[in-house]
């Protein structure tokens, strides 16, 4: 039941009736009028903006058209008040048994309350984290990685059909540092000291990995030239590390549907597939690049490289995807990915970066448009940095991992189900500030305490009404102003679910849960003063049955948007 949608269909099926009765003209498009909820609440339950955009294309004054249209809203039955505002907005109040009739839809559909149909099925793939595979996940990577499964959860809930994937970039020079840092530690699992030169990955990570490849291989490898090695223990490592990345991603209760190798890429002819499809769009070609801005380096000359018109669909320059040597650039097998997305038949890609991939952004889309002529759209969202903090300072953890603080480190703090929340209080491109004390504190300030503090009291009145054996009824009764606030809350929630999901943006749905959440702390303490407020009713089951329904409604939410959250509800509070 999405109220909002409800009404709108009225104002739409209102319009069309003065059309028909020559109040307006025709061959006017509905497709801006929206219906919302008003900027003061004091001012009505929804209000539209119908007039106003329809004043221009009909030649109308937009008062006009408001109080003509004001006048036919109050004749519908879920209508009770529609007052013309200002220089034509419309604002409107809803009749109770609207509010009543959320609250019973709430707890009639459970878990399926606020899903969409918006997805359709579609097909989004969602890649994230894809953290190169040399070492444990760092606190950048744990709000990429929150970030992506709440997105994905969040389209799931609205109709899509979601594939969760890893890229793994093993294909590159990194792996091959990997490997020659995970044999120093093998070398020193043989009692020699390890040599960390400069460049390699100097993380105590890395020891149980130098142990694990002495157990496997003795000392064969001690004496060999790097060459015969290099293959052996990169692969080992790689996986080594992929073992340690899915048990960090665990810890979050993150799990990849898909895990796709870089390395797949190469020497299978995928990457030649995709580079020829562009060719074939004439969008490859031989090129010297322009200097870089700035100061150009000294060493700097132009060269002729097979360039990528990147700039046909919207980048600032072409871009290389083969050296002058014949290499490919790191720039081919990202295209050649995907492409093979594209070939699977996804309608739509996403991919979530960190903020240090800024630039990547416009070539990343130009080569999807390429590939798919236009028909499958990419989103990239950028992941802004995290500062930790603790005691009012800068944090500093174990050097475990070598220079970073690792998402281990951090959920071993506060626990994965805070963490996942608080990643998700700032929208995904601005920066977060992570204080351990206030994700804890038991306060209004913190919204991971409060939302589940709300859920928390209402477990604890359901366990109550259970002690004392009285019934459960789906019809609330509402006569407060404090309930019809929580009730009117509660009905923004499938249109919330439809605006956040259109825009990607999770962090949506913890702002709203905090929301609701003051709501219902208002209502729970103005119980405190008012009893007949109050949800159970010791000696009138009837009064229990009909007042518990609202907070009913409130978990059914609560619930729920914890749960795209990837955040298991709180039963009590300790």
């Amino acid at each position: 039941m999405n109220i909002f949608s409800e009404i709108r269909t009225t104002i739409v099926e209102t319009l069309d009736a003065m059309v028909a009765e020559g109040e307006l003209p025709t061959g006017l498009s509905w497709g801006a009028v929206a219906v919302e909820p008003p900027r003061d609440a004091a001012h009505g339950d929804l209000a539209t903006n119908a007039a106003m955009v329809l004043a221009k294309p009909a030649g109308r004054a937009p008062r006009e058209i408001a109080e003509a249209l004001a006048v036919r809203l109050r004749g519908e039955s879920e209508i009770a008040t529609a007052e013309v505002a200002g220089p034509g907005f419309i604002n409107l109040r809803l009749m109770p048994a609207v509010w009543h009739d959320v609250v019973a839809e709430a707890i009639d559909a459970g878990r399926v309350f606020g899903h969409s149909g918006i997805g359709a099925g579609q097909k989004v793939n969602i890649e994230y984290v894809s953290a190169n595979p040399t070492g444990p996940l760092h606190v950048g990577h744990t709000r990429g990685a929150v970030f992506g499964d709440a997105l994905a959860s969040l389209l799931a809930f609205a109709g899509y059909d979601v594939t969760r994937e890893y890229y793994i970039n093993d294909g590159g020079a990194q792996v091959d540092v990997l490997a020659r840092s995970a044999f120093e530690r093998y070398r020193e699992a043989h009692g020699l000291d390890p040599e960390i030169a400069e460049g390699l990955y100097p993380g105590d990570y890395l020891v149980p990995v130098g142990e694990a490849l002495k157990e496997k291989f003795g000392d064969t490898l001690l004496d060999k030239p790097e060459a015969d090695w290099l293959d052996t223990v990169r692969d080992f490592a790689t996986e080594a590390m992929l073992d340690l990345i899915r048990e960090d991603l665990a810890l979050l209760g993150v799990k990849m549907d898909h895990f796709f190798s870089e390395k797949s890429l190469y020497g299978t002819g995928r990457i030649e597939a995709a580079i020829e499809d562009l060719r074939k769009k004439d969008l490859i070609y031989k090129g010297t690049l322009e200097p870089p801005k700035g100061k150009v380096p000294e060493d700097w000359e132009p060269r002729e490289q097979t360039l990528f018109r990147s700039t046909a669909h919207g980048d600032d320059v072409d871009r290389p995807i083969m050296k002058s040597d014949g290499s490919w650039t790191y720039f081919a097998p990202d295209i050649a990915y995907h492409f093979d997305k594209i070939e699977r038949g996804y309608d739509e890609l996403i991919d979530v970066f960190g903020a240090d991939h800024g630039g990547y952004v416009k070539r990343m889309n130009a080569a999807v448009a390429a590939l798919s002529g236009g028909r499958v759209p990419l989103d990239v969202k950028l992941t802004q940095l995290v500062k930790l903090y603790k005691n009012g300072e800068p944090f500093k953890m174990s050097k475990r991992a070598g220079t970073f603080i690792t998402l281990r480190d951090v959920v071993e703090q506060v626990g994965a189900d805070v963490t996942r929340f608080v990643m998700l209080t700032r929208k995904n491109d601005a920066p977060l500030d992570f204080d351990f004390d206030k994700a804890v504190e038991q306060s209004k300030d913190n919204p991971v305490f409060y939302v589940q503090y709300a859920h928390a009291r209402i477990r604890s009145v359901m366990r109550k009404v259970e002690a004392l054996n009285q019934d459960y009824s789906d019809h609330a009764k509402l006569e407060d102003e404090a309930e019809f606030a929580v009730a009117r809350k509660i009905a923004e929630w499938p249109r919330l679910i439809e605006i956040a999901a259109r825009n990607h943006e999770p962090h949506r749905v913890a702002f709203y849960l905090y929301e609701l959440a003051s709501e219902f702390h208002a209502l729970w303490n103005k119980g405190n003063e008012k009893p007949e407020l109050r949800f159970v009713h010791e000696d009138d089951p009837a009064a229990t049955a009909a007042k518990i329904a609202l907070p009913r409604a409130v978990a059914v939410v609560i619930s729920n948007g914890l749960g795209i959250l990837g955040v298991t509800p709180a039963e009590e509070m300790r």
